[in-house]
Order: C-alpha cells, then structure tokens, then sequence
C-alpha cells in the first residue's frame, strides 16, 4: 500500500511513495529557485526503494551543482513538461520530489524533527523563514563533510533581517 502519490500536470508521468518522507528539505538556491519558479523548493526525500514511478516514462536533464560540482538529475514530463523529482550524484540513493506534484499536499507534515531550510543566502530577502526549524546559509555540511551548525529562529523573521554567517 502506498502512503502518497503524484504525477504530472498532464496526468501522463504518475508515482507512488511507500511511507512518510526521511527528511523535508526547504531549498532557497539559484537552482531551486530557477526549477520551481518560487522562492524556494519544498522537497519531501526518500529512499529510491520507496519511491517507484508508476506510469509514464521520465526525461532527465543533468545538471551540474555550483556547490558540489556533482550531478542533479532533474526528472521531467516530456510532454507537459512538470518537473516531477531530482536525484543526487552526491546522494546516491536519495529521491527529492518536487512538493508541489503531491496529489495530495497535505500528506506530507513538515515538522521542526523532519524539516530544515538551506541556502538561505540565495533566498528572496522577503521570504520568512519559520521558527524553530533548523536553518543554514548554504548546505548543512560543508564540501569536506564537516556539519555546519544551524541557525533555529525563536520567531519568524525574513531573510533580509538575518545575520548569516559565511557560506
């Protein structure tokens, strides 16, 4: 039994989740930006082997990170052209759906144990970033692996009234 499904805007390219999220991932880079045309992505992450398209065929354009420099694999609708979810050179393994594809949106809970915002110093200054959920200028841990400590707001303040440090 599947715990959520989603699919394109032209109903062609469908999947099915098997369970909740690992993680939720509130993405405010140039990419994310650029490939959800908002201020940023909500991404729901799974294991691939709870993840399965269930009809339909994806395109994939490869995109190269300006952070990483390893590959995003953006898996698309050929024919209405809905983004529908990314896999990771560098997260091999890993499925990141694009929120906004969810059937239902609200099966995914974003909660303070299960979300984070990243790359806040790319974001639209005038987004708010919420409390008590872990926040950081660019990715969570730094290109030799070591982890960055987070920024967790008492109340909501915009990205333009932070003091964010170095990315």
């Amino acid at each position: 039994m599947s715990f959520a499904q989603g699919g394109c805007l032209c109903g062609k390219l469908r999947y099915d989740v098997a369970c909740p999220p690992s993680k939720i991932t509130m993405c405010h880079c140039k990419f994310c930006q650029k490939a959800t045309g908002g201020a940023y992505m909500i991404q729901p992450v799974f294991n691939v082997d709870d993840f399965a398209v269930t009809a339909g065929v994806p395109k994939v354009y490869t995109h190269i990170s300006e952070g990483s420099g390893q590959e995003v694999r953006v898996h698309f609708c050929d024919t209405c052209g809905t983004k529908i979810f990314l896999t990771f050179q560098r997260f091999e393994g890993a499925v990141g759906i694009f929120g906004g594809t969810l059937d239902d949106p609200n099966a995914i809970n974003i909660t303070t144990d299960n979300a984070k915002h990243i790359f806040l110093s790319d974001g639209q200054k005038d987004s708010f970033i919420p409390p008590h959920i872990n926040a950081f200028a660019a990715h969570v841990v730094q290109s030799d692996g070591t982890p960055v400590a987070p920024l967790v707001l008492d109340q909501p303040e915009r990205i333009a009234d932070l003091k964010l440090g170095p990315t």
